[in-house]
């Protein structure tokens, strides 16, 4: 499954992501959280330590968590502040911790939290505004590797149609 969470109050992209999609015969579930409740991670830790797996913080992204332990592919989009992706686009980053545990381990010379479940999404991300792209690509390889996962790249409002040629 390829799970899509647009964290913007535009809808137009999405829809043009769904005609993409559709004529590519590929399936989205696509989650519209521009208006939805998200809050930033707290650090608390209760979702390695006290509740595994589940998020302590109680909003609306519930919704996106219990549909991405199932996806194969997790893309956001998210408007751009300051050259990076803005709060809400962070928001749902962040909060990716619980399909994670506390416990560590060495991959590739470095520090990594062992997975929750035997696979996690390949992350992408669609920009809706100016930003550095060339940072933001290796900000979410290093999430993607944070997940032990892949990157499936970053990409503008305007290169829908190349996102959509990274989805299988």
């Amino acid at each position: 499954m390829i799970l899509v969470v647009n964290t913007t109050s535009d809808t137009s992209v999405t829809e043009e992501l769904r005609k993409q999609a559709e004529a590519g015969k590929i399936e989205v579930d696509i989650v519209e959280a521009g208006s939805l409740k998200i809050s930033h991670c707290i650090g608390c830790n209760y979702c390695w330590l006290k509740t595994p797996g589940e998020c302590s913080v109680k909003d609306d992204y519930e919704i996106i968590l219990k549909k991405l332990i199932h996806a194969d592919q997790y893309w956001v989009i998210s408007d751009t502040a300051l050259g990076f992706i803005d709060h809400k686009g962070k928001n749902v980053f962040d909060r990716i911790l619980p399909v994670l545990t506390m416990n560590l381990k060495f991959a590739g010379g470095q520090m990594r939290h062992i997975s929750r479940y035997r696979k996690n999404a390949d992350v992408g991300l669609i920009c809706m505004g100016d930003a550095d792209k060339e940072f933001l690509e290796r900000w979410v390889e290093r999430a993607a590797l944070n997940l032990e996962s892949e990157s499936l790249g970053v990409f503008g409002a305007g290169e829908i149609k190349e996102a959509v040629s990274c989805m299988c």
